[in-house]
């Protein structure tokens, strides 16, 4: 049942659900071994910790990465996406990987734009999203949206521990499993295919988290999605207010670009962020997170 469920969350009714004891992390790695093979060429987008670790991810398994970086508090641009793919007339890009909400630095990236940009090019690349920090709390259309592979871990809009990693594959992607090469095991689609069906998994499944991720996604579906949105948007709206009422400035300077799902707040020069952060748990028990890399 949970696994069924979980088409909810992705927004999807054609996807193909998987649930992997693990975390986000698993599941990129799941997106990568199921459907590519070593020396393909990917192009990605860095801009931010979690961009960059996805890439570091992909060269260590051999892929041929195209990055494009953006400054961190920007997020995919999809006008160098379809140069890209207008001038790779060979099409020997096999997939395009981007991370929707990038926890680092508050930034959601435009999905829908993307597989726009992707469309205008004429491009048969897979699409590949890491939405572990936007999924079930912003917008994600999965189907409508044609994403071919999307990922999210249990841990953020999902209201759980970490522990489990979620990830949805479009028939395409199940199509190009057939003969991806990269070496896969634990994350492999095929065990769980056999094993699904019958309620069962290739490995010891987490009993607690699933029955917790049950318990999430049933009242996901009593608020609604869209009104989960509205609330998300709401939230950060109020939350963005609040940060203009203090003088203080946020990461993402333009607006197009602001998650709904977390705010990144710049300390001013001289500040200690991590006092900050000490002085919030210890005084109003609010947990607040640092910042990683490059605005740590």
């Amino acid at each position: 049942d949970v696994l069924a469920d979980s088409k909810y969350v992705f927004q999807t009714q054609a996807g193909t659900p998987f649930i992997f004891t693990g975390t986000g992390t698993g599941g990129w790695e799941s997106a990568l071994t199921n459907t590519l093979s070593p020396g393909d060429k990917v192009v990605t987008f860095r801009y931010g910790q979690f961009s960059h670790l996805w890439i570091d991810m992909m060269q260590r398994m051999g892929l041929d990465v195209t990055v494009i970086d953006r400054p961190w508090g920007e997020g995919a641009d999809e006008g160098f996406l379809q140069d890209i793919l207008s001038k790779d007339k060979d099409k020997k890009i096999k997939a395009v990987a981007v991370v929707h909400n990038e926890t680092t630095t508050g930034v959601t990236s435009d999905i829908k734009g993307v597989r726009a940009a992707m469309d205008a090019a004429n491009h048969p690349a897979l699409l590949l999203v890491d939405g572990v920090s936007s999924i079930g709390a912003l917008e994600f259309k999965f189907d409508d949206w044609r994403v071919d592979v999307a990922v999210t871990g249990s841990q953020k809009a999902l209201s759980l521990p970490t522990g489990l990693a979620l990830v949805c594959a479009s028939d395409k992607a199940l199509d190009h499993m057939k003969t991806a090469k990269l070496p896969r095991c634990y994350y492999d689609f095929m065990d769980q295919l056999k094993t699904n069906p019958a309620g069962s998994t290739p490995y010891t499944p987490s009993l607690s988290m699933l029955y917790g991720l049950k318990e999430s996604i049933s009242m996901l579906k009593q608020e609604g999605m869209d009104n989960v949105v509205a609330r998300h948007h709401r939230l950060a709206e109020g939350t963005r207010k609040a940060v203009e009422g203090w003088g203080l400035e946020l990461l993402c300077a333009h607006p197009r670009w602001r998650s709904d799902s977390l705010t990144v707040i710049k300390v001013p020069q001289g500040i200690d962020s991590n006092k900050i952060v000490k002085h919030a748990y210890s005084r109003y028990n609010l947990s607040i997170g640092i910042g990683l890399s490059q605005v740590s």
